[in-house]
């Protein structure tokens, strides 16, 4: 089996360890970014001569063509505003492709290529990471265990293990991304009705043992695809962010300042947009690389053997100090290696573009996740 990683960040770091040292079946990896040198650090540091690197631009179609040819899987670690086309480009290579997310946008396009993938027998699942990606799976291992599912609350986070003010933050993925989940819409199922809630908003207070106080909130992009195949199965689907208390009134007031606007500033006749300068002040003074917490916690309510019943799924990721990797990227690139060498294998049964949720065993799925010890506490 032969993958490529596109994207020599953090999660294409995670990707790559986890194809190389946890898969047994994985004969070659090709590592590629724009920056050569970032593909190469990640190569020396999984330290294995079947990882290669090399430079690829994912805004030039043609390179990723020729690329991606002869690689039976691809994971995209790349900004979520390139999966559309390398969606194109993997159907046109015929590579079974996944990603990280990152835009509902996007993944509806991507979806929309569904008879094109089919067509070139191949599979494209977006949103392969952690929220959405791991949790969309986990959603359908509960679920099966109901013969009337009512309820889903779903609770993710990454939380530094060292928290600083003023946020309380680190950044453990793209910043953009980030910023994404915090301003736009969250999709959901309420009384049986798919709607929108604003971002930032219905806080609530929540308890992990040994924790300090935390609160989760409303953001996007996590439910993903989940509203549109739950509908009519569930009465209420909900996604919230976990971070630890206070984090939520903070951010919300520089957004409600127009901080996070993409619209243009004037300033001594120059135009700034708000967006890009926040962004960059928070790579600048947010820490980045301390030991973290990945908490995740699935709520299931509903009816079995014709009496009420409830399920509780809680998993609690943190950095791992003998391989170097955070929790975030077991949580978020562990799953994308997983699924992308499902598909390689031909273990999804399904060809064309479709969601997570519908595609991958879920009884396959939690055992690889045992296998790499992330491991699920029930209630």
């Amino acid at each position: 089996m032969k993958v490529l990683v596109l994207g020599a960040g953090r999660m294409g770091h995670g990707a790559a360890f986890d194809l190389i040292h946890n898969s047994i079946d994985v004969d070659a990896v090709t590592i590629a970014d724009f920056d050569l040198t970032k593909a190469e650090v990640v190569a020396a540091t999984v330290g294995t001569q079947r990882i290669a690197a090399c430079r690829v631009d994912a805004a030039n179609y043609a390179d990723v063509v020729k690329l991606m040819d002869g690689h039976d899987a691809a994971i995209s670690c790349v900004n979520y505003w390139y999966n559309e086309s390398l969606s194109k480009a993997a159907i046109e290579t015929g590579t079974n492709f996944c990603d990280l997310g990152g835009n509902n946008y996007v993944v509806d396009a991507q979806l929309a290529l569904y008879s094109e993938a089919k067509a070139a027998g191949i599979n494209i699942i977006p949103d392969c990471g952690l929220a959405p990606g791991m949790v969309s799976i986990l959603t359908m291992h509960g679920a099966a265990r109901f013969d009337q599912l009512d309820e889903v609350h779903i609770r993710v986070g990454g939380l530094p293990q060292d928290p600083q003010p003023p946020l309380d933050y680190q950044l453990v993925f793209s910043v953009e991304g980030l910023i994404n989940e915090y301003i736009e819409v969250a999709r959901v199922i309420r009384d049986g009705k798919i709607t929108e809630v604003p971002s930032m908003t219905e806080l609530e207070q929540l308890e992990f043992a040994s924790f300090p106080p935390l609160e989760a909130f409303q953001t996007s992009g996590g439910t993903s695809t989940l509203p549109d195949t739950l509908l009519g199965m569930v009465r209420d689907l909900d996604y919230k962010t976990i971070r630890y208390a206070g984090h939520c009134d903070k951010f919300k007031t520089m957004i409600d300042l127009g901080l996070c606007s993409g619209d243009p500033v004037e300033i001594d006749t120059t135009g700034v947009t708000p967006r890009q300068l926040f962004a960059r002040l928070l790579e600048k003074h947010l820490p980045a690389d301390g030991p973290d917490y990945v908490l995740v916690r699935l709520h299931f309510v509903g009816i079995k053997d014709g009496q009420p019943n409830t399920l509780r799924y809680d998993i609690v990721d943190k950095f791992d100090p003998v391989t170097g990797l955070s929790a975030m990227m077991r949580t978020t690139a562990f799953p994308a290696s997983i699924i992308a060498q499902m598909m390689a294998r031909g273990e999804v049964l399904t060809r064309g573009a479709t969601p997570q949720e519908k595609a991958i065993d879920p009884q396959k799925f939690v055992a690889e996740l045992e296998r790499r010890n992330i491991n699920i506490t029930e209630y």
